[in-house]
């Protein structure tokens, strides 16, 4: 499976596994493809499964109305709240002390929940971490008209997702309109 945006905040890495396509994690083996493209940016899991679906569907599903809400700068729905903070109380976090001979002494967050739950609490935790963040509110949407991807641009003009693609799409567009009647 191809991902169309990998690399963005992960909160927005999350939000862009719903496209205009449709769910890009609606499997349990397509959850599994999309974990491994953010590796070492979460917990391992071991095994995928409809348990894992479930709980990041909903984190994901919770996570676009309070989004959509810190963007415009309104308080964002209690419902998103409450499972955005369920999903963190359910797990809850604690940091683990580890020498490393390579690095020396780290200090590591580990989560004590089952597989579903922990990566539920993980992926919360990065909502919170995005709604939080000042620069919350300059995440846009893809300028695209068939487009639902969010970034946040690390330059001011920047419009669509990806340039290559969604930007050729644009331009060639904006070029056939021009030249239909020529």
């Amino acid at each position: 499976m191809t991902f169309p945006l990998i690399g963005e905040h992960l909160a927005l890495d999350l939000l862009n596994t719903r496209t205009a396509e449709g769910d890009l994690v609606a499997r349990p083996a397509d959850l599994a493809a999309w974990l491994a493209e953010q590796a070492g940016r979460l917990g391992p899991v071991e095994l995928v499964g409809e348990a894992e679906v479930a709980a990041v569907r909903e984190v994901r599903e919770a996570a676009r109305p309070a989004l959509d809400a810190v963007r415009r700068g309104e308080r964002p729905p209690a419902q998103a709240l409450r499972v955005l903070n369920g999903a963190l109380a359910a797990a809850p976090s604690h940091r683990v002390l580890a020498w490393s001979e390579d690095a020396g002494l780290g200090a590591a967050v580990r989560r004590a929940a089952d597989p579903a739950r922990r990566l539920a609490a993980e992926l919360a935790d990065a909502v919170a971490e995005l709604l939080t963040d000042p620069r919350a509110g300059q995440v846009r949407e893809c300028e695209a008209h068939d487009c639902l991807l969010l970034f946040l641009p690390a330059h001011p003009r920047r419009r669509w997702c990806v340039a290559g693609v969604c930007g050729n799409r644009a331009r060639v567009a904006r070029y056939y309109a021009r030249h239909k009647d020529a």
